[in-house]
């Protein structure tokens, strides 16, 4: 069946609930987002229009999560942008390794689990340079999407998603291929990673306290409201002195009684006050 266009005040109708559910808040004029994204899940439920879906939303929670998931970019790369690894890897670890504590760090928009298996490949890579320093090694990884999340478990990859961002030499020292052009990360790199389902919107108290917090590219489909408090509810979850890595095109939106800058030439870091 086909799925009609969206209706006068439907559009509007549809983003404040997504709003509502999962913080994100669709820009104006991205009535063919909806419509591209949603047009599968209509069709498959037999709705006939947008009205229809949101009634179904509301009553049906796996529907609710199907729909969020259709919404939610999931596409990511391995070692993103560079340089928050970087930093990771010649500055931070250094630290942390001469404090002779255990190392948590937050990843708070993990997706299919490129980031925070990127980073427990760096710490990997500095415990193989230098032994000894780091201990108690954990990364929570969370995520809206439980979709994502099952990806993310498993550890298991085509070759053409690790070819996006992942060097040869932590292809062949840290997976093993397990039929042809699919690879799984090797117990090494999933055993130190804790994936769970979070909101954003929701509390961070049972998520525990943490050295490192990366929140990069989710920020930017939020209000700027929505924004400064959960920003200002991660400042709760870090350690005094702790650090956090945002996306290259998030800001702190004027946090600065929470918030240290810190340039790292190239890139930038925030440390807690």
């Amino acid at each position: 069946m086909a799925v009609p266009q969206l209706k006068e005040g439907e559009f509007n109708a549809f983003r404040d609930y997504l709003q509502s559910v999962c913080g994100i808040l669709l820009g104006e004029n991205k009535e063919y987002l909806v419509v591209s994204r949603l047009r599968s899940v209509m069709t498959e439920k037999k709705l006939d229009g947008m009205s229809a879906l949101l009634s179904e939303m509301k009553r049906d929670n796996r529907l609710r999560e199907t729909v969020v998931d259709a919404m939610t970019t999931n596409e990511t790369l391995w070692f993103r942008d560079n340089h928050p690894f970087r930093i990771l890897r010649e500055r931070l670890l250094p630290e942390f390794a001469e404090k002779r504590k255990p190392l948590n760090i937050w990843c708070a928009a993990s997706s299919t689990g490129q980031e925070p298996y990127s980073i427990s490949i760096e710490i990997e890579e500095f415990k193989r340079k230098k032994p000894g320093g780091l201990t108690g090694e954990k990364i929570v990884a969370t995520d809206i999407s439980p979709t994502a999340l099952e990806i993310a478990k498993k550890g298991q990859y085509e070759k053409i998603h690790l070819s996006r961002g992942m060097p040869q030499e932590f292809l062949t020292r840290y997976f093993e291929e397990v039929e042809p052009g699919r690879w799984k990360a090797k117990k090494d790199i999933t055993g130190k990673v804790d994936f769970r389902t979070l909101n954003l919107l929701n509390s961070f108290a049972s998520l525990g306290k943490f050295d490192v917090v990366y929140c990069r590219n989710v920020l930017i489909y939020f209000s700027t409201e929505l924004k400064t408090d959960i920003l200002t509810r991660i400042h709760g979850t870090l350690k005094p002195g702790g650090y956090l890595f945002l996306g290259a095109s998030e800001s702190l939106n004027g946090l600065n009684d929470h918030y240290e800058m810190v340039q790292c030439n190239p890139g930038l870091i925030y440390q807690a006050k």
